[in-house]
């Protein structure tokens, strides 16, 4: 189902600028919660909420688990991996996407790529806020290079 890829929607910001921490997988180490509207092509827009719980691995890798929910579909968990690879470049693994997350990041912004199970390519944008506690998130879903949904939402960051 194209609602599946839901907020990926909470997956990567920082504090202050991506470019200033380098490391925005890190927005995400405690607790998240993210709220957005999905739009899927042909269907009424739904509201789409999420609660993550982060942390940090001995080897730098952020892990996110976290708890989507979505009007009329099973409440479902989902686990993010992500790494930084090098300056500007993060890469991952979202359990309920097939192959590799891969991102970019500068100044305040994340750019990510991956393709869900069902097929559905996604690309999202996380724009994180100046105060570094909540970030703008927008995707896009395509199949067959048509676009098919797009998410408009935000995360944020409970305060440490």
């Amino acid at each position: 189902m194209i609602c599946r890829p839901l907020l990926a929607a909470a997956i990567l910001a920082a504090a202050p600028a991506f470019a200033q921490t380098q490391a925005p997988e890190r927005f995400f180490e405690g607790e998240t919660t993210g709220t957005g509207t999905l739009k899927v092509m042909m269907s009424k827009a739904k509201t789409l909420t999420d609660r993550g719980t982060g942390r940090t691995e001995r080897d730098g890798t952020v892990v996110l688990d976290q708890v989507v929910e979505e009007p009329g579909a099973p409440t479902r968990k989902r686990q993010w991996r992500l790494r930084q690879t090098a300056p500007g470049k993060i890469e991952g693994t979202l359990s309920d996407a097939k192959g590799p997350v891969i991102g970019e990041f500068a100044n305040n912004v994340l750019h990510m790529r991956y393709t869900m199970k069902d097929g559905v390519k996604v690309e999202q944008w996380l724009r994180l806020s100046p105060d570094g506690q909540q970030a703008a998130n927008r995707m896009v879903f395509k199949k067959y290079g048509m676009t098919v949904a797009t998410l408009e939402g935000s995360v944020r960051r409970k305060a440490r």
